[in-house]
C-alpha cells in the first residue's frame, strides 16, 4: 500500500483509529512548545479554509466545531482565559464593528488602513 505523507499535527486518537483499519502510520509527539504551538497556527489555517468552503449547515457546523477545538487548544497553551477572549472580543466589536448591515467594500481611497489580505510590505 503506498504511503501519504502528512506532516502535520493530527487529534489523539488518529494513530490507533488508522491501526484499527489494519493500516500503518508513523506519528512522533511533538515535545518543543514552539514548535507545537507553531502546528497549532497553521491548523488555524487549514480548518479555517475547510470552514470556507462548505456549503451545508451540517457541513458548517462540523467544520466550525473543528476550528473551533484547535482555537480551544490554541488559548489553553497560550494561557488565555475565557473572560480575557470575552473582553477582547467586546474591545473588538466597539473599535471594529459588527457584520450586521452586511456592508461589502468595492473601493477605498483609504491608504492609511492595511487590510489582513495585503501581503507584507505593500499596500
Amino acid at each position: 500500500m503506498a504511503k501519504i505523507y502528512y506532516n502535520k499535527l493530527v487529534r489523539d486518537g488518529i494513530k490507533e483509529k488508522i491501526e484499527q483499519k489494519g493500516e500503518g502510520c508513523s506519528v512522533r509527539v511533538i515535545v518543543d512548545e514552539a514548535e507545537f504551538e507553531q502546528e497549532l497556527l497553521k491548523k488555524v489555517v487549514e480548518e479555517a479554509n475547510a470552514l470556507a468552503h462548505v456549503r451545508t449547515r451540517a457541513d458548517f457546523l462540523s467544520e466550525y466545531c473543528d476550528l473551533m477545538v484547535v482555537l480551544d487548544a490554541l488559548t489553553h497553551k497560550l494561557e488565555i482565559s475565557e473572560a480575557e477572549i470575552k473582553l477582547a472580543m467586546t474591545d473588538n466589536v466597539s473599535k471594529k464593528g459588527l457584520f450586521k448591515y452586511h456592508h461589502f467594500l468595492e473601493w477605498s481611497e483609504d491608504s492609511d488602513y492595511k487590510s489582513n489580505e495585503t501581503p507584507q510590505g505593500l499596500r
